[in-house]
């Protein structure tokens, strides 16, 4: 299955956007690729109305650029944009973190740990999608438990503009160092050492930036050539 193969008839604005978000972040839809929301709408099966309110969507996010009456594309791979995404990212994380340790209970522990197992599963069947899921499943539990919403929505903010990073890391051999960095995570976390946890949650998060300078490139290079939409890789 594809990305951009027909969903559901419900939630269809959070459909669109979903089935869109994987296509850009697998590289289905290149850096650069022309959008047009009739032909997004006949391959999702969808009317144009949740195409439209979904690519509104990514514009605000900074993954499609557009210019009324004149195009809309996938946004090109601006590593300026990501490291300040990524650094924004980062510190709230940390500060959830922070404020999580003292209060996660023994279900909060278990949660991260079955994320964690989820996480090494995808990697095991080369599932960078499903490795996503489970990363965002375990980071979830800091940020639900520190209580802070204006917290959570900048991260719901700004975490979309990492997706391509992300995939780029969970299919290669260095997830396996995230895989490890997330165990040290629950133990400090179950030993109640917010410094540790802390410093790991800031290494996590950082271990991203690396990654940037190649997805600039690799986005770069595929603009220049018009590269067409690719397969999403499963």
């Amino acid at each position: 299955m594809t990305a951009l193969e027909p969903v559901p008839r419900r939630l269809l604005r959070d459909k669109a956007y979903d089935a869109l978000l994987e296509a850009i972040v697998s590289g289905e839809l290149p850096p650069g690729q022309r959008l047009h929301d009739g032909d997004l709408a006949e391959r999702l099966g969808l009317s144009r109305a949740p195409v439209r309110q979904a690519l509104a969507r990514l514009t605000a996010e900074r993954l499609v650029v557009s210019k009324p009456q004149s195009y809309t594309r996938v946004a090109p791979v601006v590593a300026e944009e990501i490291r300040d995404a990524l650094a924004v990212v980062q510190a709230m994380h940390a500060l959830a973190v922070r404020t999580a340790v003292p209060r996660l209970t023994g279900e909060d522990l278990a949660r991260m740990r079955a994320a964690n197992a989820a996480f090494v599963r995808a990697l095991d069947a080369e599932d960078p999608a499903a490795a996503v899921a489970a990363d965002d499943a375990l980071h979830a539990v800091p940020i639900e438990r520190c209580g802070n919403e204006a917290l959570a929505e900048t991260v719901r903010r700004y975490t979309p503009l990492l997706r391509r990073l992300e995939r780029r890391r969970f299919s290669s051999t260095a997830a396996r160092a995230s895989a490890a960095r997330h165990d040290a995570l629950i133990a400090a976390c179950a030993a109640g050492d917010t410094e540790t946890a802390v410093s790991l949650s800031g290494t996590i998060w950082g271990g991203l930036d690396a990654e940037a300078a190649a997805e600039e490139a690799a986005g770069a290079g595929a603009a220049r050539d018009g590269a067409p939409a690719r397969t999403a890789r499963r």
